[in-house]
């Protein structure tokens, strides 16, 4: 099972990757405000104490005493409230992910993850090892804790997949035994001329049940996922100060005309338009 969950993130790592810088490593005690994180996400690992979290506009606060992660993908107002002596003591990581707000693994996450540290399977070692630099004094220790928030991470999406958390989006349709073949092969070959039944072929299923189980799980069509996934990518290149025409070819359209009618419909505006856009930000 593991090996086939990497599959399913290879490619969606590789082309849309995250780093992970860690910020603090120590005790946090009485009240510490993230009213104002930054613009991307953070990930927040509890390794023990206790530790009230308050989100704005929330009625219930969550209440963590055992060792857990808490993970936000985009930036959410909230506080950590900490007995004022002991405090708890924490390891925090800022995320940046590729593509920011257009990044498809960030669009398909939930606003904040909570999860005891014991249910992620595997992770063990890896968080005993990052605990153990984190609160230590090493050589080079910065960036070995970096690269291990980022291993978690890839286990936290793992498990978000396998225990079937997403209740729809791309990582709903990852976690569907037939429809993530589809979604796979659609990430790793975009610019093949994908047909339905070419889709529903990988997927072992029929034309009309694979349409139907897609539509319902993912929350759109297949075509329209795989346009939308086309666009994520030409976007990525637009940053990167790549020609039109080298990506549409390499997105799967035939032309730069074919591509900006594909990037209009979805964005609103051409792909020039939307990258001078881009530079102006």
């Amino acid at each position: 099972m593991a090996e086939a969950c990497v599959d399913r993130l290879d490619a969606l790592l590789s082309r849309f990757p995250v780093r992970a810088r860690m910020f603090h490593s120590g005790a946090l005690c009485g009240v510490t405000d993230f009213s104002r994180p930054g613009d991307g996400g953070q990930l927040h690992l509890v390794r023990a104490g206790a530790v009230d979290v308050i989100h704005a506009g929330r009625s219930a606060d969550l209440h963590v005493n055992v060792p857990s992660l808490l993970f936000y993908p985009r930036p959410m107002p909230r506080r950590f409230v900490s007995d004022e002596h002991g405090g708890a003591d924490l390891a925090c990581a800022e995320l940046h992910f590729d593509g920011g707000a257009e990044n498809p693994i960030v669009a398909a996450l939930p606003e904040f993850v909570c999860l005891p540290l014991e249910s992620i399977a595997g992770a063990g070692p890896v968080l005993a090892m990052l605990f153990d630099e984190a609160f230590s004094d090493n050589c080079g220790r910065q960036v070995v804790v970096d690269r291990l928030f980022e291993v978690v991470l890839v286990q936290l999406l793992r498990y978000l997949m396998e225990t079937g958390e997403s209740r729809g989006g791309m990582l709903a349709g990852m976690s569907h035994p037939k429809l993530k073949k589809a979604l796979a092969a659609m990430h790793e070959q975009p610019a093949r001329d994908w047909s339905l039944e070419g889709l529903a072929d990988i997927a072992g299923m029929s034309r009309s049940v694979f349409a139907g189980g897609f539509r319902d799980i993912v929350g759109c069509t297949p075509g329209a996922y795989l346009q939308g996934w086309r666009i994520r990518l030409a976007q990525q290149a637009l940053r990167q100060g790549r020609k039109l025409k080298t990506i549409a070819i390499d997105v799967g359209y035939g032309s730069e005309a074919a591509l900006s009618r594909a990037f209009k419909a979805q964005c609103g505006m051409g792909p020039r338009e939307w990258r001078q856009s881009q530079e102006a930000d």
